[in-house]
């Protein structure tokens, strides 16, 4: 019999119902505790998806007996200060993409983890996707010979909204932290860390960047091309190039339910995947059976691959000239 585990969330957004009603398809895992800086929103919240406690602050839930687990889905500058809090308590932490705002709040998470000896994984959801796994097992299995190149867009078409998150610097607004982080976590997945990176942004009058561009060029010639905006309505396909052929993950790629095999004098070939719920249940299972393992990674998304993404993000900051001025700390 599997054990139960309990999960407690913290930040109650629009990813955090989603998150939770995916627990809800997982037959050993229980909403143990939810918290958020609104007693109201936090009690509506558990009454919606019957979890046992609820607090109005983050502070209070660490009290919360039986936590196995938090996973932390509160906005993108708080992550950081949350995954410190819950650690410093020995609570073991899935925390929600970007794992933070730069490298140095990375750095530091992975320190507490390490000094706490307590669980911290991010909760880069794609990873553990059907599909993620059947395009690596095609590669692994050489079916489109070596990799020559990859080429990956996530665009959508933003309401403007001046006051709100996304266009906000200081809540790390804009296309990178949001969905460029996806074209980038394909590329190191694939090709890991690039030699040189070329990126350009347009930012807007927030001074948000709304529009992101960039290349990485590897060893062997190889190119990711990869495109980030809130500003339009893109593909959302990638192409893994091989010299035998080519692999689309169809629309929206990171959430795919389907890929096409596209082999040199072949006809095209489309692999289809079911899944249950929004997806997000792979990764907490994935948590969850190494829960019990007494080690403070995964092996799928180990410490090493959060901190090598987040120098990515931080290099096309950099060089494309977007900017988060409360929290810069390259």
């Amino acid at each position: 019999m599997q054990k139960k585990v309990n999960w407690g969330i913290l930040g109650l957004g629009q990813i955090a119902h989603k998150f939770v009603a995916d627990l809800k398809l997982i037959p050993n895992a229980t909403l143990h505790a939810v918290a958020s800086t609104s007693g109201e929103r936090a009690q509506n919240f558990a009454a919606q998806y019957d979890a046992v406690h609820y607090y109005g602050s983050y502070e209070e839930m660490m009290k919360c007996p039986d936590i196995d687990v938090v996973y932390i889905a509160s906005r993108h500058p708080r992550h950081h200060e949350n995954t410190l809090l819950c650690l410093k308590h020995k609570i073991p932490v899935l925390c929600e993409k970007p794992f933070a705002m730069n490298g140095v709040e990375v750095e530091e998470m992975i320190a507490a983890s390490k000094s706490n000896q307590t669980f911290l994984m991010e909760a880069l959801w794609t990873r553990f996707l059907p599909t993620t796994k059947k395009v690596l097992e095609l590669i692994d299995d050489d079916v489109i010979g070596e990799i020559t190149g990859v080429k990956a867009d996530f665009g959508f078409k933003a309401k403007f909204d001046e006051s709100g998150r996304l266009y906000n610097q200081n809540e790390g607004g804009g296309a990178l932290l949001d969905i460029g982080i996806y074209p980038i976590f394909l590329a190191l997945l694939l090709l890991g860390k690039p030699e040189e990176i070329k990126a350009i942004a347009s930012i807007g009058k927030t001074n948000v960047d709304e529009t992101c561009h960039m290349l990485f060029k590897y060893s062997n010639n190889r190119i990711a091309n990869l495109h980030a905006s809130i500003l339009n309505e893109t593909a959302t396909e990638a192409f893994i190039y091989g010299t035998k052929g080519v692999i689309r993950i169809n629309s929206r790629f990171h959430e795919s339910t389907s890929v096409t095999l596209l082999l040199n004098d072949k006809e095209p070939k489309d692999i289809f995947f079911e899944f249950l719920g929004f997806g997000y249940r792979y990764e907490a299972e994935a948590v969850m059976e190494y829960l019990s393992k007494d080690v403070i990674e995964h092996p799928l998304m180990p410490h090493s691959f959060s901190v090598d993404l987040m120098e990515l993000l931080d290099r096309v900051r950099k060089e494309a000239g977007i900017f988060y001025p409360t929290y810069d700390r390259v």
